[in-house]
């Protein structure tokens, strides 16, 4: 798991380069793509990073049109962030070989063993999610004391 995710990271970085963007960017990006439309806020738990560093990260990322500001409908105060990517002819032409090459790799395997392999994944996702949650506890407290 932990090659695989090292991996992972590294592919990321270069995805990130290769789109001209710095990694902390492009980590947002992604955000954006799993979550939605979420507030500069969310963002900014999300990815760990203070709101004056998510106010010049979508800055940078608007002015190449990565992502939208917009009012809130509910709260006037509170701007959403909304991704506008996924028709850019780089981004996917840059995940285009990983995506069929992760397609060939999936039609070796059985239905079974995908539904296996899916259910893993996400159990595995899960149990990610609740240590950054650990760890960003553990550090909340120590810098609190």
């Amino acid at each position: 798991m932990r090659s695989l995710g090292n991996r992972t990271v590294l592919y990321q970085q270069n995805v990130a380069t290769s789109l001209g963007l710095y990694n902390n960017d492009y980590i947002s990006i992604d955000i954006l793509r799993e979550k939605g439309p979420i507030t500069a806020g969310e963002l900014a738990k999300l990815t760990g990073l203070a709101t004056g560093s998510i106010t010049a990260l979508v800055d940078r990322l608007e002015k190449v049109g990565y992502v939208r500001r917009q009012n809130d409908p509910n709260d006037r105060r509170r701007v959403i962030i909304v991704p506008q990517y996924e028709q850019r002819e780089d981004v996917s032409n840059t995940y285009h070989p990983l995506h069929t090459a992760m397609i060939k790799l999936a039609s070796s395997y059985t239905a079974e063993e995908l539904e296996l392999i899916t259910q893993f994944l996400g159990k595995a996702s899960t149990v990610l999610d609740e240590q950054m949650q650990h760890l960003n506890a553990s550090k909340q407290s120590k810098s609190s004391s």
